[in-house]
């Protein structure tokens, strides 16, 4: 009987690379797609070619910053719209083949397949995506979805220091020592520079060592959910289920980047709420009540904080959802000028 397998297929530099396939003159220049496109004006990078990754430019950076790390390179404005038509051929390619698919994104799937030969079905894979979209993929070969998402980084064409970069990987419990042990703990999917800080504070800077730690101190330390998790993490410990169902997502959120820093509290007060009604709207749209609602504030230059509450009851009502934003703001300490604001409605998993 052929074995299990999980892969990761995630299309590599996805939104530059489908701005360069309908302008091929662009290829082989750093492109930076964001935002209006106008570096001179607010906003972020959503995603940079390979070749401006090249000068250190990074998704989520803003594109002002990303001007300066490289004048000559070229600013495009996102296309959600021609992102999401690429998207539906790259999904639908997938689904061709005898496997489980699961939508994780725009550019990024689980593909759950029962083969003797994964690194065949990568290369099928890749091939019939190159067919349909025109885009090159990446494929991580794993025997669980932690492995497979982490093996697609060692496959792609800008992979980490001393990875193949051959378009697909194995990862799997045989050679997960090998390969991760030494790595920082935020190579490991799930854990984030922030975690990562803190578990250097504990001691804790390579997966090894985190693989190593005992499950109580890090229970102590990091709370008896999450602490365990983490060592789990570093163990390569993870589902192998892949699920056709369809994405359903947690929350909704809004969210606006301001041309010019905002200092009156009242205009901050009056985003907020027009914010939270658009919220509410997408939350009775989809059918299911709001049980948290969370803000986000991001203030001169480019410091991030969130502050959320639970609601009262599970609601869907503007109001309710407003006042509760509202509600939220008051949490912060508004000494400096705001140049984003954002509102999160979050749902009930259960």
């Amino acid at each position: 009987m052929s074995m299990g397998w999980v892969l990761h297929v995630d299309l590599d530099q996805f939104v530059a690379a489908v701005e360069v396939a309908r302008r091929p003159e662009l290829r082989g220049l750093p492109v930076v797609v964001g935002g209006s496109g106008d570096p001179t004006r607010r906003g972020v990078v959503a995603t940079a070619s390979y070749e401006a990754r090249e000068f250190g430019i990074r998704s989520g950076m803003p594109l002002r910053l990303a001007a300066k790390r490289c004048p000559e390179a070229v600013f495009l404005p996102t296309d959600p719209a021609a992102y999401q038509q690429v998207s539906d051929r790259f999904m639908a390619t997938l689904r061709r083949f005898p496997v489980v698919v699961e939508v994780l994104g725009w550019d990024e799937a689980f593909v759950g397949a029962h083969t003797d030969d994964p690194e065949t079905l990568a290369t099928e894979i890749r091939e019939a995506v190159r067919s349909t979209t025109g885009l090159s993929c990446s494929v991580g070969i794993g025997d669980n979805r932690l492995r497979a998402k982490l093996a697609t980084g060692f496959a792609k064409p800008a992979a980490p220091s001393g990875a193949p970069g051959r378009h697909s990987f194995r990862l799997t419990r045989e050679n997960w020592a090998a390969v991760m042990a030494e790595r920082p703990t935020d190579a490991l999917w799930g854990i984030g520079t922030r975690t990562a800080r803190k578990l250097a504070e504990a001691g804790l800077h390579t997966v090894a060592q985190l693989a190593g730690a005992d499950p109580d101190e890090l229970a102590a330390r990091f709370g008896p959910v999450m602490g365990p998790s983490y060592r789990m993490l570093a163990l390569g410990v993870s589902d192998t289920e892949v699920s056709a169902a369809p994405h359903v997502p947690r929350s909704h959120s809004r969210e606006i980047t301001f041309q010019h820093d905002l200092v009156d509290r009242s205009e901050i007060d009056r985003q907020v709420a027009a914010l939270a009604r658009r919220v509410a709207h997408d939350v009775a749209t989809d059918g299911r009540p709001a049980t948290r609602i969370a803000v986000k504030v991001r203030f001169a230059p480019f410091t991030t904080a969130t502050h959320g509450i639970a609601l009262a009851g599970p609601t869907s009502d503007p109001d309710e959802i407003t006042h509760a934003a509202l509600t939220v703001l008051e949490r912060f300490e508004h000494d400096r000028p705001v140049r984003l604001l954002g509102v999160r409605a979050e749902f009930d998993e259960r």
